[in-house]
């Protein structure tokens, strides 16, 4: 049976980001976190009626809004207007926290909202979330295989390359020792040649002096 969702809110750099997910850890996944940030007290639970409904209707779905805004959560938000604002963000930061904005609603109406939503649509909300996921994790197979694919032709490629530096190493030392063979005989037949020679010239050189004699 498909677990009921919950909708979690954190912020991420530009964007305020919240999904319906049926627990942390799943929306920490979602949110490509490499550490707990509801641990870290910048991710929470919400019940807020007006996120919980956006992210109910896109149950999986990571929805953004610029961060700090309180506009609503949609799959393609803008990014802060105020990026580079000194004293025009510590104003705006001044009027928000000196007056309460009007979608701001009391917790208990908040709370009941959130009951509103029945058991027939939390089953269908999980279901569309475990679809979500189904699609995710589909896409991240297809991105391994795809990565695997490329680590096996790059490693058939070394692979490749390494035999014909192998081949050609042995080719050369075999022709290398060949060279230095044909060498060390020509050398050994110099020496003798020059042996013979000298012993030759030696007789003739005597027989030269006999015949001056």
């Amino acid at each position: 049976m498909a677990k009921k969702l919950k909708t979690y809110q954190t912020s991420l750099g530009f964007y305020d980001q919240a999904i319906a997910a049926p627990s942390m850890k799943a929306a920490l996944a979602a949110w490509g976190a490499s550490s707990n940030l509801f641990h870290q007290g910048v991710a929470r639970e919400t019940d807020d009626p007006d996120v919980v409904a956006a992210t109910m209707a896109k149950p999986g779905v990571v929805l953004r809004r610029p961060v700090g805004s309180d506009g609503p959560f949609t799959e393609s938000a803008e990014l802060p207007t105020d990026l580079g604002g000194g004293e025009s963000k510590t104003k705006s930061k001044t009027r928000s926290k000196s007056k309460p904005t009007s979608k701001k609603r009391p917790a208990r109406t908040a709370r009941n909202a959130s009951r509103e939503i029945d058991d027939a649509a939390a089953r269908k909300a999980a279901a569309a979330f475990e679809k979500e996921e189904r699609r995710r994790e589909a896409a991240r197979a297809k991105e391994e295989a795809a990565r695997a694919k490329e680590r096996a032709r790059r490693d058939k490629a070394v692979a490749a390359a390494e035999a014909a530096l192998d081949k050609a190493t042995r080719e050369h030392e075999a022709k290398a020792g060949a060279i230095e063979a044909e060498r060390a005989a020509l050398e050994a037949r110099a020496e003798a040649e020059q042996e013979r020679w000298d012993k030759q010239r030696h007789k003739l050189d005597q027989a030269l002096r006999r015949a001056r004699e």
